[in-house]
């Protein structure tokens, strides 16, 4: 994860570390360079001999000198890191969502939609601890006890030693005890804050179906279980925190004690003079408090290490490019629109004893033919779809088909204008032909009608058009179309009748005018009827094949709903 970080922005991240370590230093510096100005002019003031030599004016001016850049550095520091990991989060953001773009993850995110943004939108926050909370104080406290086992160095070898081992020690030594005591329940305290907000949306949305089933207080009691364990884990988290500050005290009490004997020591020996002492004492005192900045990231180690683990694969899948385009299928033939040898489909492992979702079958597809694919539900009319649109991999078997647009059963309307929205299809359109396609889909004199035109916003998932219009929407977007190959997956699924007959009759109209293939996957009569030819499908395999005008046909057509 830390190499996602530096590839998106290496320069801004080694920037921070180097203000952070300079923020530190300068700090310490100050407080050392103070004591030994208040030192030194203390005993310079004994004699007037020495108070009237004694230079003031340089001392003073490296001290504000000091502060002052201490300040900019800190300003700049906060300034450089946080823009630069809120830059990161949002490219992996970018990459992290592109990888979800890819073929088949539509599957994925079926699953818990709503439990799965969320987790993905804490994690990525969480990501942010990594640098800021862990890799900044480590580098900075580092940094700054390396600068002191130099300086004390020159005064003594033994004490520059000593002073390092010490500081790296005490403090990244008391930094891994808080971090492998916190890493499992600071983990735990991340999913069951996870499991309690997953409860008390389940009690808020569903609370009438609750009440019917008398269930609401079980689940009330669930929710009230799961925030019972998030205070449980916060009381670990605050023990282990108030351990961690107690070590951090104790171990700062022990190394200013030592650094007051070791500035005792250099002064009896006459190896350094009083003011050199105080400076030892307070950069001792300084340089051992960065390491109190791990605290909070080392109690936070288990959350982020969670976090990582669960977005390095999905950062991994995403490859950094976009994964919009589904599979691109093998051309077929020059008569043909689609051809499939032995096509074959497995939604499970093919060691489980469970079947196939699509067994074994040979297709063929003329261009510019009308069929429809009939049976009942589960039988793999959707998946046959998805495998002709190169959204799912055929596992078995030989599929060559043309570029496919398909239009599934629920209408995918976006928070966004009219013109946005159909400029999915393709985005070199102008408005001429974005009017001819609503106008073939029936919807432009609505469109017309409407204050802003093409520029009328649409709420989330098309609030503000009707079931009809966003399907007639939709339409329109797929007449906006360049690929040759056109799947709907029961179009007309939800409408009443008048407005189902319209549509499918501008659809027949257009894909006839157009050249295009036409498969649609259906229950109804009335989109049958626009069929040239008829395949039954049951459990997964093709059982009937019948072109219009054979008595198979129609009864075929006459086994499916004609509402």
């Amino acid at each position: 994860m830390l190499r996602q970080f530096f590839a998106q922005q290496r320069k801004p991240l080694l920037l921070g570390l180097l203000l952070a370590w300079c923020t530190t230093l300068m700090g310490c510096m100050l407080l050392g360079l103070s004591g030994w100005f208040i030192t030194s002019t203390a005993i310079a003031g004994l004699s007037t001999a020495t108070a009237l030599m004694f230079d003031v004016f340089t001392p003073s001016a490296s001290i504000r000198l000091l502060a002052l850049g201490r300040t900019a550095s800190r300003y700049a520091e906060r300034l450089v890191t946080h823009d630069a990991t809120l830059a990161v989060l949002v490219a992996l953001r970018e990459k992290l969502f592109h990888g979800w773009a890819r073929p088949e993850a539509a599957g994925s995110l079926q699953l818990r939609p709503a439990r799965l943004l969320f987790r993905l939108t804490r994690d990525l926050d969480t990501l942010e601890n990594l640098y800021l909370r862990l890799l900044v104080p480590a580098v900075a406290a580092l940094g700054t006890a390396v600068a002191l086992a130099i300086f004390t160095g020159f005064l003594h070898p033994l004490l520059g030693i000593g002073s390092l081992l010490w500081l790296a020690g005490m403090g990244l030594g008391i930094a891994w005890w808080m971090g492998r005591q916190s890493i499992l329940p600071s983990a735990r305290h991340a999913q069951a804050l996870e499991r309690l907000r997953s409860r008390t949306i389940d009690l808020v949305a569903g609370q009438t179906d609750l009440l019917m089933a008398q269930q609401w207080q079980a689940q009330r009691q669930r929710v009230l279980q799961a925030d019972a364990r998030v205070s449980t884990i916060d009381q670990t988290l605050n023990r282990i925190e108030v351990r961690g500050i107690w070590a951090f005290s104790l171990a700062q009490s022990v190394g200013l004690a030592a650094a007051l004997l070791a500035g005792g020591w250099l002064v009896q020996t006459g190896q350094a003079g009083a003011p050199v002492a105080a400076l030892l004492v307070l950069l001792a005192l300084a340089a051992s408090e960065p390491f109190a900045g791990l605290r909070r990231g080392m109690l936070e180690l288990g959350k982020t290490w969670l976090a990582a683990r669960r977005l390095a694969e999905p950062l991994g899948h995403a490859g950094g490019q976009p994964a919009t385009e589904a599979v691109a299928l093998p051309p077929p033939p020059a008569e043909l629109a689609v051809q499939a040898r032995q096509l074959q489909y497995c939604y499970w492992p093919q060691s489980t004893p469970l079947p196939p979702a699509l067994h074994p079958l040979n297709l063929e597809i003329r261009r510019g033919e009308h069929l429809a694919i009939v049976g009942p539900s589960g039988c793999g009319k959707s998946t046959l779809l998805a495998l002709l649109a190169g959204e799912l991999p055929s596992h078995h078997g030989m599929l060559a088909a043309l570029p496919a647009a398909w239009l599934t059963q629920r209408t995918e309307l976006f928070q966004d204008s009219v013109r946005g929205n159909l400029n999915l299809a393709q985005l070199t359109l102008d408005d001429a032909a974005l009017w001819q396609a609503l106008e073939a889909a029936g919807l432009a004199q609505d469109i017309h009608q409407s204050r802003d035109g093409l520029d009328t916003w649409l709420g989330e998932g098309g609030l503000g058009l009707s079931g009809g219009q966003s399907r007639r929407l939709a339409l329109a977007r797929l007449f906006l179309s360049p690929q040759p190959l056109w799947l709907l997956d029961e179009p007309t699924e939800g409408l009443d009748t008048a407005t189902a007959t319209e549509v499918l009759a501008r659809l027949h109209q257009q894909a006839t005018a157009s050249g295009r293939t036409l498969v649609i996957a259906t229950h109804l009569q009335r989109e049958a009827a626009l069929a040239q030819r008829v395949l039954h499908l049951r459990h997964g395999r093709l059982t009937e094949s019948a072109a219009r005008g054979q008595p198979d046909f129609e009864r075929l057509t006459r086994l499916l709903r004609s509402g």
